[in-house]
């Protein structure tokens, strides 16, 4: 049941990965491509990481700190990071497509 439980989470967190990761190659604009690591990937690491921590918890028989405080690490750092470079693609002015000028 374990062995289960940890390939769907893992599963899951490719297919999150997966897709971030195309949506950052298929976008047409900076602005949008930022959507694919932030949200797609951050969930499909997080979810790899949830596998990890109960492989290792319910295997050595007490919890794992080091995918808890890398998921922590990691859902502090992404959101601030987009922001980061949202906030400077528009001080230097990226261009952007018509679909996300409409949109502000």
């Amino acid at each position: 049941m374990l062995e289960i439980l940890v390939s769907i989470f893992i599963v899951i967190g490719g297919i999150f990965t997966f897709i971030g990761s195309l949506a950052l190659v298929k976008m047409p604009d900076f602005y949008m491509r930022l959507h694919g690591p932030t949200k797609a990937t951050t969930l499909g690491v997080g979810s790899i990481l949830i596998a990890s921590a109960i492989y290792f918890s319910i295997k050595d028989s007490g919890i794992t700190i080091h995918e808890i405080l890398i998921t922590i690490f990691l859902f502090i750092t992404a959101p601030v990071s987009a922001h980061l470079l949202s906030k400077a693609a528009l001080h230097i002015k990226t261009k952007e497509i018509e679909r996300t000028k409409n949109r502000h």
